[in-house]
């Protein structure tokens, strides 16, 4: 039975494809963005997340580790991650429920099931079910296995993709898919290391052979002020998407809504002092974008 690693499911998404949706959000992403919204989404297997501002102190996370892997400093449970053993027994001795496992392993047949429960909403608004993370894509067989479920249900499907992926990968899947939204984020292959971990060549190739394939693809661009905002990222990016067969642009201002995960998760947030861009900025780029014929609509 083949199972996948979930870590949310969404209800009444509006901004992931076109209707009502729901979003069901798979675990794990070879990119590590500055900017990720989701920072819970990058490691492929489960984690602990610690809401101290709930903890009470009373050390009873301590007591019951098997791994003694958490320690009280001056009233305050740490935990040493390296000696973490993912048991999940201090979750379920917090009181305070101060302490939640992010990821949960479940079959193809129990996913489905949730989705389920939102089909008059996809059928009186024209929606469906969109497959993010993460990268959707690391769990191929998981998703190959979901998409095929929501076909023999009529229901609509968009997968969400950063596109870094090995082109066997989305080729396969792309039949089972009737929307796809491809991140596209810096065309400057060495910018797009420094920011997102990865280089872009593969993400580049894999939307030129996809457009080729597949005629329903939204493009998503962030836009991040001082990373991808400039004149000459915007012109190539128009000169690049104007080459293929794209159906839209949607322009994603960014934010920082999730700046408070970093904390709770112990990772530092790089973005802290960056500012969300202006409407300005925003009519500006969409400008820019339109000139290259193409098809851009903010947000989505």
């Amino acid at each position: 039975m083949t199972t996948g690693i979930i870590f949310n499911i969404q209800r009444y998404s509006i901004h992931d494809g076109p209707g009502i949706r729901t979003t069901v959000f798979l675990k794990g992403c070879p990119l590590s963005c500055w900017w990720c919204q989701n920072p819970e989404s990058q490691l492929s297997e489960q984690e602990m997340i610690f809401w101290g501002d709930r903890c009470i102190g009373c050390g009873a996370c301590s007591t019951i580790c098997l791994s003694d892997a958490i320690q009280i400093k001056n009233g305050i449970p740490v935990t040493e991650k390296e000696k973490c053993i993912l048991c999940g027994k201090c979750i379920e001795k917090c009181p305070a429920l101060a302490r939640e496992m992010i990821g949960e392993k479940l079959t193809i047949e129990e996913v489905i099931k949730e989705i389920e429960k939102d089909l008059v909403f996809y059928e009186e608004s024209g929606g469906g079910v969109t497959f993010s993370g993460g990268e959707p894509l690391g769990q191929s067989e998981f998703l190959g296995g979901l998409l095929n479920g929501c076909r023999e249900k009529k229901i609509h499907t968009a997968v969400d993709t950063s596109g870094y992926i090995s082109w066997e990968i989305l080729n396969k899947i792309s039949p089972k898919v009737d929307l796809f939204l491809y991140d596209l984020k810096i065309m400057d292959s060495k910018k797009h290391h420094k920011y997102t971990g990865v280089s872009n060549e593969i993400i580049l190739e894999n939307l030129k052979n996809l457009s080729s394939v597949h005629h329903n693809i939204l493009v998503r661009f962030p836009v991040i002020p001082g990373l991808n905002d400039d004149d000459q990222n915007i012109k190539e990016t128009g000169e690049f998407l104007s080459s293929l067969k794209i159906a839209q642009v949607n322009l994603f201002p960014y934010h920082y809504i999730g700046i408070d995960k970093y904390r709770r998760l112990g990772r530092t947030y790089k973005l802290a002092t960056t500012p969300p861009p202006s409407e300005e900025k925003l009519s500006e780029i969409s400008g820019i974008l339109k000139k290259f014929n193409l098809n851009v609509k903010l947000r989505g």
